[in-house]
């Protein structure tokens, strides 16, 4: 097989991130570097330039990023996006006959041989690569271009007898900065190989990446103990959840609640009068997905409600769950939207052995699945005209891939700010592929891992596979469907540990509180479910009553927010320590000014004790020299000078520490400082 042009030698494999094989977009927010990586090499010995071309989707110019060669034929290049949107990249590399050219030349001079025919040579490439600087329309570069070969051209290294001075003095002039920049930036395109791929890059707002999430039920946030809550009565907790460092509030859904076969207390299967019902179970007469549950007020409450939250720094997250009642709307007027058995009852939802008689799945496989979907899309799109641009989206792994990938791509083409938070707890793959679909964030087993190992495994393939280009991880330690084991048991510290890691291992993190904050661990027997869960009945909460964790909760937010290397998630070094009780890691921010040293006692029951085995030359440390530290945490102090620091964490007082690392001990009178 013949290639289409012989000329170009240069081979570029293995190009990172390509998800898919350029399918499906890369995820970045804004700020956040893109670094691209290659394979690129060629036959023999030729020296090569490669670039990256970079430019927002729909646009006509690239923008070219010179790479930098690493060892092993590995190239890198690094660009900045400062805008939402969709972005292309793709590699393109070529023989660099100049280099080649200036590196033969040192080789002969180190080897004592003469270099009056290279200079000529030099002199050549000089001119023809001006020529194309004029095809090019970049005068300024031809006129730089002609003018050192001009020069070189009667340059005295050119002479015969020349001196080793002369030909130095030639060398320098043509390995000046900028004449190698114009050089490089005027390749022969007849020489140029490109990628085989043009790829795709979505860059999303910063709180994609960092975010603070608190889910709570409006219904039982009422101060009259025999009420209905109203979005209103959230209104005046606002200030004191954006105190605890929180950012995003969501909700549950909002839309009035089904009648038929609504569910009961602990989700029994028959409600007694006053049972409010699941609020997944989506509309009533009242209407649907666009309506308000009338109990919960009206739409100028709704409207107060993110005016107010958005003067504390809050943004309303709204699920979106594209299910319904037997009594929603939907179902009258679009009964081909749904699936019948034959005994002409509709097809409720089913997760054997659980049944869900108050919830209807849509049927995607409907002959009128664009309506459907077009409706869908419209729901979407109601709720960002009423201000919400953060959907958490329940149970996205039973509804169609096309769907989400559709839905997603549409809605951002109009609105580039919307967020959306995947809710699967299902297989791997499934979860990844939801990743690279679009979703903003996504769920996670963190819910479900507890030892050193577990944790360990599941962090490094979050961040160092193909994974951290595309499933971006929202730790939450409980929601109201799930209550580990490890909560039910370990009691208040329990609590306290897994708050610290989701707070610090991923940049974004959520509760389910007040639950939490009050180390709520009444299960149902045998499950993992809420005892009197807050999903079938509205619940009354004491937020001060004693043990609350919510000054803890405020403190490590606020550390979230004072230190940049916990506004990351794929900036994770673990440590090793003697004992498995503990699990220690760094997190450091992409400009390396602010370092973190994470210890947490991960047994809830006992103190434990280890020894680290810091990597101080990572760190730009010295074995035997000091160093300081502050646990963030207690505000203790510490100096340190060994690799192997001994820490003892009990779990009963506080589980761990977030240290930070200052600096070394230059001066003796630095003791006097901090201590």
């Amino acid at each position: 097989m013949h290639p289409t042009n012989g000329r170009r030698r240069v081979v570029i494999e293995h190009v990172r991130p390509e998800i898919e094989e350029g399918r499906f977009a890369a995820k970045r927010v804004v700020g956040e570097d893109l670094r691209v990586r290659a394979d690129i090499f060629t036959d023999g010995h030729d020296q090569i330039q490669a670039r990256l071309l970079f430019k927002a989707r729909g646009a006509e110019q690239w923008d070219h990023y010179p790479m930098l060669g690493l060892p092993n034929d590995l190239w890198e290049a690094r660009v900045t996006p400062e805008r939402t949107g969709e972005y292309e990249y793709t590699l393109e590399a070529w023989i660099d006959h100049y280099g080649t050219l200036l590196h033969g030349m040192h080789r002969k001079l180190d080897a004592g041989q003469a270099i009056r025919v290279d200079l000529l040579s030099a002199v050549v490439l000089l001119e023809t690569t001006a020529d194309r600087a004029d095809t090019n329309t970049r005068p300024d570069l031809a006129a730089l271009l002609r003018a050192t070969a001009d020069k070189l051209s009667k340059h005295p290294a050119l002479h015969e007898k020349n001196d080793r001075l002369e030909v130095a003095d030639a060398l320098r002039m043509l390995e000046e900065p900028a004449l190698l920049e114009a050089i490089h930036a005027c390749p022969d395109q007849e020489l140029i190989t490109r990628s085989n791929r043009v790829l795709r890059l979505h860059v999303e707002r910063k709180r994609a990446l960092y975010s603070t999430w608190y889910e709570l039920f409006p219904r039982s946030w009422s101060p009259q103990p025999d009420r209905h809550g109203t979005l209103r009565d959230v209104i005046p907790h606002l200030p004191e959840i954006a105190r605890m460092g929180f950012d995003v509030l969501y909700f549950p859904p909002i839309h009035p609640i089904g009648r038929t076969h609504r569910k009961g207390k602990n989700n029994t299967v028959t409600a007694q009068a006053g049972d409010p019902g699941s609020p997944w179970a989506i509309g009533a007469d009242e209407g649907g997905h666009t309506a308000l549950h009338p109990e919960l007020g009206s739409w100028d409450d709704f409207a107060e409600l993110v005016a107010q939250a958005g003067t504390h720094g809050l943004e309303i997250a709204l699920d979106l769950a594209y299910q319904c009642a037997p009594d929603h709307p939907y179902v009258r007027e679009h009964p081909d939207w749904f699936l019948w058995r034959p005994d002409g009852t509709v097809q409720y939802a089913e997760n054997p052995p659980k049944k869900y008689q108050d919830v209807l799945p849509f049927h995607f496989e409907t002959q009128d699945w664009e309506a459907l979907w077009q409706e869908l899309a419209d729901v979407v799109r109601f709720w960002i005209g009423k201000g919400v641009l953060i959907f958490r989206v329940d149970n996205p792994h039973t509804k169609p891939f096309a769907f989400w990938h559709w839905l997603i791509t549409t809605i951002r083409a109009e609105h580039p700010d919307v967020i959306f938070l995947a809710e699967a707890f299902t297989r791997p793959k499934i979860m990844a592929r939801l990743g690279k679909l679009g979703f903003s964030q996504s769920y996670t087993y963190f819910t479900w891992r507890n030892t050193k190992a577990e944790l360990t495994e599941y962090m490094t393939e979050l961040t160092r596979t193909e994974l951290r280009d595309s499933f971006r991880p929202n730790f939450w330690p409980n929601t109201p469907d799930i209550l580990p084991e490890y909560l039910q048991y370990g009691g208040r510290p329990a609590f306290m540990i897994r708050l610290i890691l989701a707070a610090t291992l991923s940049s974004s993190y959520g509760i389910y509180g007040p639950a939490f904050e009050l180390c709520v661990a009444d299960a149902l027997p045998g499950k993992e479910e809420y005892l009197d869960s807050e999903k079938f009945e509205c619940r009354r909460w004491n937020w001060d009553q004693p043990g609350n964790l919510k000054e803890l909760i405020t403190w490590v937010n606020r550390i979230r927010r004072n230190h940049p290397a916990l506004q990351r998630t794929d900036n994770l070094l673990f440590v090793p320590v003697s004992n498995d009780a503990l699990i220690a890691y760094l997190k450091t921010s992409p400009d390396g000014a602010d370092t973190l040293l994470i210890v947490v006692n991960l047994d809830p029951f006992q103190p434990q004790t280890g020894q680290l085995d810091l990597p101080l030359e990572e760190l730009g440390l010295t074995e035997g020299r000091p160093f300081l530290l502050q646990d963030e945490l207690s505000g203790e102090r510490f100096i340190w000078q060994s690799r192997h620091p001994v820490l003892e964490l009990n779990p009963h007082t506080l589980p761990a520490r977030i240290l930070t690392l200052k600096r070394t001990m230059k001066r003796e009178q630095d003791f006097d400082y901090f201590l």
